[in-house]
């Protein structure tokens, strides 16, 4: 039987692979790679509901001219689906895949490579993460992160969190883009130059 705790240490944000060695290591290696075949059909066959608000604060981010990547222990195909769904085609420089590194979430990898490829130094970015395994990968790699859901996910290394983006505003300020969260904390987004 898998527990929540299962879920929360050993399934969501997390890679297949490390999934498959947690929870059904005692299966004969061929039984594991059926199981990780259906997983895989799984993710990229399922529908899936949108954290409410999120459309709206990506083509704003985007509209305002702020660098965007997605970060997933997902497929390609189940990310071209999903910013299908979000009507956010072209809003994206980076997009980070399960494949494109050896060692995912809660490693940093995942969110230091995506920093290489916008070139922007991890600690010049923010993060959006609803996984513990996210959270602790983007805070490690020295991101500002922003958890989606509940406060526990603070324990893990947000510095905030907020339960979906419907409060989220995106402002014009100055030449910068101020982004606020949730009332009171607002970060100021200010354009990186070239060299810096």
């Amino acid at each position: 039987m898998i527990t929540e705790e299962d879920i929360r240490s050993h399934i969501h944000g997390r890679p297949g692979p490390h999934t498959i060695r947690a929870l059904f290591s005692d299966l004969p290696r061929s039984d594991q790679e059926k199981v990780q075949a259906h997983v895989m059909h799984v993710e990229n066959t399922a529908a899936y509901e949108p954290i409410p608000g999120v459309a709206r604060t990506i083509a704003q981010l985007s509209e305002a001219g702020i660098t965007l990547g997605i970060v997933t222990s997902g497929w390609r195909s189940k990310i071209d689906r999903v910013v299908a769904l979000l009507q956010a085609q072209g809003c994206f420089s980076v997009y980070i895949e399960r494949d494109d590194v050896s060692r995912g979430k809660p490693h940093p990898d995942p969110y230091l490579l995506a920093a290489e490829r916008l070139g922007i130094p991890a600690s010049r970015t923010v993060v959006f993460e609803d996984s513990s395994s996210g959270v602790t990968a983007a805070t490690i790699a020295g991101a500002y992160c922003v958890g989606i859901g509940g406060d526990d996910l603070q324990s893990c290394g947000a510095r905030i969190t907020i339960p979906d983006f419907l409060d989220v505003e995106v402002r014009p300020s100055a030449g910068s883009t101020i982004l606020a969260c949730r009332a009171g904390h607002e970060l100021l987004i200010e354009p990186l130059l070239a060299g810096a």
